[in-house]
C-alpha cells in the first residue's frame, strides 16, 4: 500500500510570519555564535602575543647579558679552566 504525503492547507500570511521569525531566530543564533568564535579567537590572540612578548624580552636579555660579558668572557673561561683542570 502506498503512502500517501498528507496536505496541508496553511494560510500565506500565517506562512509569511512564520518564515520571518525563523529568520529571526536563525539571525540570532548567527550573532551569538559569531560572539563566541570572535571572544575565543581574541583569547587565542592574546595568548599567543604574551608568548611572543616572552620569546622576544628572553632574547633581548640573553643578547645583553652576551654584550655585557663579552669583555669578561675569556677572563671567567680561563678562570674557570684553572679552577677546574688543577
Amino acid at each position: 500500500m502506498a503512502e500517501k504525503v498528507p496536505i496541508v492547507i496553511v494560510d500565506p500570511e500565517d506562512y509569511k510570519n512564520i518564515l520571518l521569525k525563523l529568520n529571526e531566530i536563525d539571525e540570532k543564533i548567527e550573532f551569538t555564535n559569531s560572539e563566541i568564535h570572535q571572544r575565543y579567537g581574541k583569547k587565542i590572540g592574546r595568548d599567543i602575543g604574551i608568548l611572543y612578548g616572552i620569546c622576544t624580552a628572553l632574547m633581548v636579555v640573553v643578547v645583553y647579558l652576551l654584550l655585557l660579558l663579552s669583555p669578561v668572557l675569556p677572563r671567567l673561561q680561563s678562570f674557570l679552566q684553572s679552577v677546574l683542570f688543577k
